[in-house]
């Protein structure tokens, strides 16, 4: 019986530990299955109405879809994971598809993003446009123009760039060009609110510092949630939907939040997830 006992300790010991140490690296935040956790915010909609069925999983996809809409009517969405991060890296595949939805913006043509240091999505009020975030904003190219990706928009937001506060709306990256259906991997580095770079192919094609609350390009928040000079230093992960169809087969994140204390094993991790 004491063996027995002590057998059953030892596979408790073994599955806790195994969970600590899995919410220390990768998470799949997307399980390729369902939405089970992720909560969804639409404007002029209600808090969880995935209004539409915008979005949805199909063949193992995360999908942004419009079929179900007469007009798009500035109706912006993010889905939205169940929990804030603080450190982190986020990796994400995506590819934009099909033609864009009828009533769409022309600049949101094959346009997306995901959100960082999101404000709680149950705190969004029923007309607002964006989240209060940081937007690592996704654009795929026509073809002909340079058009880059994995830029910074800053939706009631602020943040460092090159030693100065920049208080414009988006800045553009120094990535090429993906024009078409192609898959592409973009990564997200995000350290509290001391530095995030945006990455392409395992380059640096963005970096700042110090993302705050302040600013404008938000409409009909919540006075009480955008403090602006806050630092932003965590918050939710969420992904957009602008009126173009984009598909994501990846969405997965490593956290860092256990390394920031020691910036030697911070470096160490880094390297070596960089690299996968």
């Amino acid at each position: 019986m004491k063996h027995k006992i002590f057998f059953i300790l030892t596979l408790l010991t073994i599955s806790i530990s195994f969970q600590a140490n899995a919410q220390k690296g990768w998470i799949n935040l997307f399980n390729g299955k369902d939405l089970k956790d992720w909560k969804v915010k639409i404007s002029k909609h209600d808090f969880n109405d995935n209004y539409a069925n915008t979005f949805r999983v199909e063949n193992g996809l995360m999908k942004v879809s419009y079929d179900g809409y007469q007009d798009f009517d500035k109706q912006y969405g993010h889905i939205f994971y169940k929990k804030p991060f603080s450190a982190y890296l986020l990796k994400v595949t995506y590819r934009f598809i099909g033609e864009q939805a009828k009533g769409g913006e022309g600049w949101a043509w094959r346009n997306s993003g995901a959100m960082l240091h999101g404000q709680a999505p149950e705190t969004m009020l029923r007309d607002q446009d964006f989240p209060i975030s940081i937007e690592g904003q996704i654009l795929g190219g026509d073809g002909e123009h340079d058009r880059h990706t994995s830029n910074v928009c800053t939706p009631g937001t602020n943040i460092v760039f090159e030693g100065k506060l920049f208080t414009q709306h988006c800045l553009d990256s120094k990535s090429k060009t993906y024009a078409g259906d192609q898959w592409v991997t973009a990564e997200f580095l995000v350290l509290g609110d001391s530095v995030v770079k945006h990455i392409i192919e395992g380059e640096v094609v963005l970096e700042y510092t110090k993302p705050q609350i302040g600013g404008g390009s938000v409409t009909n928040y919540d006075p009480k949630v955008k403090v602006d000079g806050k630092p932003l230093t965590s918050g939710y992960i969420s992904l957009q939907s602008e009126s173009h169809p984009i598909e994501f087969k990846t969405v997965k994140l490593f956290n860092l939040e256990a390394y920031m204390k020691d910036k030697t094993k911070l470096n160490k991790v880094l390297d070596k997830i960089l690299k996968e």
